[in-house]
């Protein structure tokens, strides 16, 4: 541990420095007009892998945007380590709501503001200093293998082509992704399950063209107005999402699970305090944790239609579109929770309006062995580097290749990750504290060393 931590203590600014240098890259998947900013990306992360001393590093080219691969094979006797990450990053919008420029890191208060800094660019990029490091103090203990992609965030469409295709090259004993977060610093944990992701979009339509609504109102169906009903119809009186059969594989916790979970250190007014709430929401029966770790849920992320201008125009707009994501658990799927959506959603439009409905992408829900040997490795390096056992927690999030790479490679996956809740994520603002970037670099070595030796 000592020779980890003098080594990230003499090269401390240049690891940061780097990472600066990798987030003032917008390398926003979701926009076209970054495209040529997500190719630079790639590019930095894939020379970077080289000077680390990786070995094989190619730029392997999609139907979209790259995936950056990597490898450094010691002895073929050892375990292999497949580490996971990505590249590309969410949209910076509202623009306006960013104290400092998105693609400008700034540190206040010990913390880095910058879009990406913790998702995933921060998280990914301490496995490449972590790799770094053992190489240069000759401790690499296991074979690695990079696989850094570019489309996370819209949904990695390409990345599944790619493993399906190249089975043999990601041949690994276990998955190592850094892309989630932690209790806190003094109460460390591993996340043990994700829940999965349905993503659609719908498109409620009205009159053949935007109307007076003086001279309309009243007599026409305001879209607007009828999606919003539509929506608001998807929840009942207890949160509960009321689309038939959408609960009909979900299975529920046991008494001694929900103790487990609810055992984690939770403070409910820190929480409400944090986020500028007088009262959390949810569906009825069920606690925060339990809200945002095991149960599916529907959310709209985005709603719009008409005139949103500055000043008034009085209008009656012809069509209302929003977008709406579904987190799902385990035993339910995301093709078939797509469909029921689809189905209750134009069953529910009135005659007046016509409805589209389309599905974007999605993901399964997954849960994580804690009798493995991954799973130990990763518990007894952050007991070494923290001084105390992690806490099991499940994940709200979803990282939809975790199914993938089980499905296809046939190996399961360890979430070792060192974000926070409150770093923002997929908001303004979003932050990675530098304390836990260096913490990151300490404890990922002791992983490789502790798989290695709990392998034999």
């Amino acid at each position: 541990m000592q020779e980890i931590k003098k080594y990230v203590e003499e090269n401390k600014q240049r690891f940061l420095e780097e990472l600066f240098e990798l987030l003032r890259f917008p390398s926003v998947s979701a926009d076209p007009k970054y495209k040529g900013d997500v190719l630079k990306t790639a590019a930095f992360v894939a020379e970077k892998l080289k000077e680390a001393g990786a070995d094989k590093v190619e730029i392997c080219e999609t139907a979209g945007y790259p995936i950056i691969y990597g490898e450094k094979i010691i002895d073929t006797a050892l375990p292999t380590v497949l580490i996971y990450g990505h590249y590309d990053v969410q949209p910076a919008d509202p623009l306006e709501l960013w104290h400092t420029p998105p693609f400008e890191p700034t540190v206040r208060d010990g913390k880095i503001y910058a879009r990406g800094a913790c998702d995933d660019k921060g998280q990914f990029y301490m496995h490449v200093k972590a790799f770094e490091l053992m190489m240069k103090t000759n401790t690499l203990a296991c074979n690695v293998k990079f696989m850094i992609e570019g489309e996370e965030e819209v949904g990695s469409s390409n990345l599944g082509i790619f493993v399906n295709a190249n089975t043999e090259r990601l041949k690994a004993d276990v998955v190592l992704i850094s892309d989630t977060s932690m209790i806190s610093m003094e109460n460390p944990s591993i996340e043990t399950g994700l829940r999965g992701l349905a993503y659609m979009e719908v498109e409620v339509t009205g009159p053949n063209r935007d109307l007076h609504s003086g001279v309309y109102g009243g007599a026409v169906a305001n879209p607007i107005t009828i999606l919003c009903k539509m929506i608001a119809s998807l929840h009942d009186e207890n949160n509960h999402i009321t689309i038939p059969a959408f609960y009909d594989k979900v299975v529920e916790l046991t008494e001694d699970e929900k103790a487990a979970l609810n055992s984690a250190p939770f403070d409910l007014n820190d929480y409400k305090k944090d986020l500028d709430i007088n009262a959390e929401w949810g569906e009825k029966g069920y606690s925060t944790l339990e809200r945002t770790g095991t149960r599916p849920t529907l959310e709209v992320n985005g709603i719009w239609g008409g005139y949103i201008g500055e000043g008034a125009k009085t209008v009656l707009p012809s069509k209302a579109n929003a977008k709406i994501s579904m987190r799902l658990v385990p035993h339910q799927s995301s093709d078939e929770i797509s469909a029921i959506f689809q189905k209750h959603f134009e069953s529910i439009a009135p005659e007046f309006v016509k409805v589209k409905v389309t599905a974007h992408h999605g993901g399964e829900p997954v849960v994580t062995p804690t009798d493995s040997v991954a799973y130990r490795a990763a518990e007894k390096a952050i007991l070494t580097s923290f001084g105390k056992k992690p806490i099991p927690t499940r994940g709200g999030g979803s990282i939809p290749i975790v199914a993938l790479f089980e499905d296809v490679l046939g190996i399961k996956s360890v979430l070792l990750g060192f974000g926070l809740d409150s770093d923002a994520l997929h908001s303004p603002n979003e932050k990675y504290d530098i304390y836990n970037y260096y913490k990151g670099i300490e404890t990922l070595p002791l992983f490789h060393k502790y798989f290695a030796e709990l392998s034999k």
